[in-house]
């Protein structure tokens, strides 16, 4: 039996559908985790406060949001039940079962962690470090779903949530930077330089969220920044300046805390429109190639090829022609002119639609690989120096500007130098 053009066509049509119901899984998935991050977020809050006062307030709230996070949990679990373990029908399984590991190791640690907040044998910042590379793990996570996409319009969506989300750790952590500095009536300098650090990563976040994000969102965004936020500012100036705060520390610790609190449950809302607006460009272009895959086998029904075509008896070999020559040089099998130019025009419509693609997801690709180097050099950073996300960037960025090279380029070179020294002698 001999397979025409036409096959492979319409199997061409079939591939782009299971992806983007691949696709689809996967953004269900990022929307499980979102809500899983942000409860975690509430109780290194919880947690954060309860250390900061010496057990003194919201040690009745810390079985409360663990038992928060436990419920997100069973969600995460009850959609990675459904992935296809075996990777076949997963592009980037490997990583991607990777880094479920991680992030199921790192949830199994939280137990413990529990333990010594409740009975005061962990410090304050040893707890938010231990929440912080909890997170740090889902949002990587997060990060590989973006990365995977090979839809234009879903790797925007995508990338304007992880921004968003990223955005919104970094804030959350600046709630506990802050309600522990304004307890203790003092920010040394090491809490200083990481308040300016993660306040200049928010906003490298959210300008990032601004490029790729909808309208929508956009507009939702700009709501929040115009909600009076001048107590939230002069916190800030305060704790920036490292000027003494008036009141007593922890009612003050207390206020910074609702302020921040509720500033972050604001950002919520708008990830969670964030994630709606993936899931339906998901939905959409899932519907569009759907319809498109029907059409397509319409207008090869209506070719009206001879029988012992239909039967797949035929040959067409064809392939779109290359940039400047014309589809006239393709040969069509021996079939009439006629129909041959039909086929051809269905291949040369595949395929232009592909092209099409390609050229727009190329620069999303591009700015997808620079964003993902660097964040494995901050990983690096973060876990062989114990640095923060905002330390690590800030470091990245200082040997970029000392050297005169991009961020990117001293992220690529620090990875390098990374697999050469865990490199065995026998790979060398």
């Amino acid at each position: 039996m001999t397979l025409s053009a036409l096959d492979f066509v319409v199997a061409s049509k079939k591939s782009e559908i299971a992806g983007l119901q691949q696709l689809l899984n996967m953004s269900e998935l990022v929307g499980v985790i979102s809500q899983l991050i942000h409860v975690l977020q509430r109780e290194r809050g919880t947690a954060n406060i309860f250390l900061c006062s010496q057990g003194q307030y919201f040690g009745e709230r810390l079985n409360e949001r663990a038992s928060q996070v436990q419920l997100a949990v069973q969600a995460l679990m009850s959609r990675l039940s459904e992935l296809d373990k075996s990777g076949q029908s997963l592009a980037n399984g490997s990583r991607l079962f990777s880094l479920i590991a991680t992030v199921l190791h790192s949830l199994s640690t939280l137990p413990a962690l529990r333990q010594q907040i409740a009975s005061q044998t962990i410090t304050q910042p040893e707890a938010m470090r231990h929440f912080n590379d909890v997170i740090h793990n889902h949002l990587s996570l997060v990060y590989e779903a973006a990365d995977s996409s090979v839809d234009p319009l879903i790797a925007r969506a995508l990338l304007a949530m992880f921004s968003f989300m990223q955005g919104k750790e970094l804030a959350a952590q600046e709630r506990a930077l802050g309600a522990a500095g304004f307890a203790a009536r003092h920010f040394d300098d090491a809490a200083h330089q990481q308040l300016l650090a993660m306040i200049d990563g928010q906003e490298r976040c959210f300008q990032t969220f601004c490029e790729f994000a909808d309208p929508g969102c956009l507009a939702f965004w700009q709501q929040l920044n115009e909600v009076d936020s001048s107590e939230f500012e002069r916190f800030r100036r305060v704790a920036c300046t490292r000027a003494t705060p008036t009141g007593e520390a922890t009612d003050v610790a207390l206020r910074w805390f609702e302020v921040t609190t509720a500033r972050i449950d604001g950002m919520k809302k708008l990830e969670d429109l964030l994630e709606k607006a993936v899931m339906a460009c998901c939905r959409t272009r899932l519907v569009e190639a759907e319809n498109s895959l029907v059409q397509q086998q319409q207008n090869i029904a209506e070719l009206d090829l001879p029988v012992a075509q239909t039967q797949t008896h035929y040959a067409v070999f064809m392939a779109y022609p290359p940039a400047g020559e014309t589809s006239e040089r393709f040969q069509t099998g021996g079939m009439s002119p006629q129909l041959g130019r039909s086929i051809l025009a269905l291949v040369e419509q595949q395929s232009r639609q592909l092209q099409a693609l390609d050229a727009e997801l190329a620069g999303l690709r591009a700015s997808l690989s620079e964003r993902k180097v660097i964040e494995r050099a901050k990983g690096l950073l973060m876990q062989h120096h114990g640095l923060t996300e905002p330390q690590a960037h800030k470091t990245l960025r200082d040997m970029a500007m000392n050297q005169n090279k991009k961020l990117a380029e001293i992220a690529e070179a620090m990875l390098a130098v990374a697999n050469l020294l865990t490199a065995k002698p026998t790979d060398l």
